[in-house]
C-alpha cells in the first residue's frame, strides 16, 4: 500500500472536530448563582470515557472472556478563576453541603443522594457552531476541588483550578449526527 496524503485528507470529510469547540453546563443544586458563568469559565474538560469490564471463565486451562459490567471514570473540568470567586465558592458550598468541614454532617434535610446529585452537559460544536452532540452526565456531584497555584513569579496568566466529579452514568443527545444512543 502506498502512502498518499490525499487519501487520508479525503477521509476527514469535515476537516476534523476541533477540541476547542465545546461548552460545559453544570446545574449546582446548592448555589446556582454561578451556573450562568460556567459555560464561559470552564476552560478544559473531556468527553467522558466508560469501560466495559470482562468476566474471565476458565475451562481446561484456557479462559474465555465475556462482557462484564460498565464503569464510568471520574470527570474533571478546569475552571478559570475570576476575582469574584463565584464558581469556586459555589463548588465549595456544594461540597460543604454534602459533608461539612467541621461537623462531618450534611446540610440537606435527609441523606438522600437525590438532594445533592445533579446533571451536567458537555457539548461538542462544529466549526460553524452547530451542536454535533451533547454528553449528559446523570447523578453528578463534586468530589475534589484542586488547589489554586499562587506564585510571585507568575505574570500574564490567570488562576485556574480543577473540579473532579463522580456520576452515575452518561448518555448522548443527538446533534446533527443523530442520536448515538446511551451508554
Amino acid at each position: 500500500m502506498s502512502f498518499n496524503i490525499n487519501d487520508m485528507r479525503s477521509q476527514l470529510t469535515f476537516g476534523g472536530a476541533k477540541a476547542s469547540h465545546f461548552q460545559v453546563q453544570i446545574q449546582n443544586p446548592v448555589n446556582g448563582i454561578a451556573d450562568i458563568k460556567v459555560p464561559f469559565m470552564v476552560q478544559a474538560a473531556q468527553i467522558p470515557e466508560s469501560t466495559l469490564g470482562t468476566i474471565e471463565v476458565p475451562y481446561f486451562g484456557r479462559k474465555i472472556k465475556l462482557a462484564g459490567d460498565r464503569t464510568f471514570a471520574e470527570w474533571t473540568v478546569t475552571v478559570l478563576n475570576d476575582e469574584d470567586f463565584l464558581i469556586r465558592n459555589a463548588m465549595e458550598q456544594w461540597m460543604n453541603a454534602i459533608n461539612s468541614h467541621e461537623d462531618n454532617l450534611t446540610e440537606f434535610s435527609s441523606a438522600s443522594p437525590i438532594q445533592y446529585k445533579t446533571q451536567a452537559q458537555i457539548t461538542q460544536f462544529s466549526k460553524t457552531g452547530v451542536n454535533l452532540r451533547t454528553y449528559n452526565f446523570n447523578g453528578l456531584f463534586p468530589t475534589n476541588i484542586s488547589n489554586i497555584q499562587m506564585d510571585w513569579g507568575t505574570t500574564d496568566d490567570l488562576e485556574r483550578f480543577d473540579v473532579t466529579f463522580q456520576y452515575d452514568w452518561w448518555n448522548i443527545s443527538g446533534g446533527v449526527t443523530g442520536d448515538a444512543g446511551t451508554s
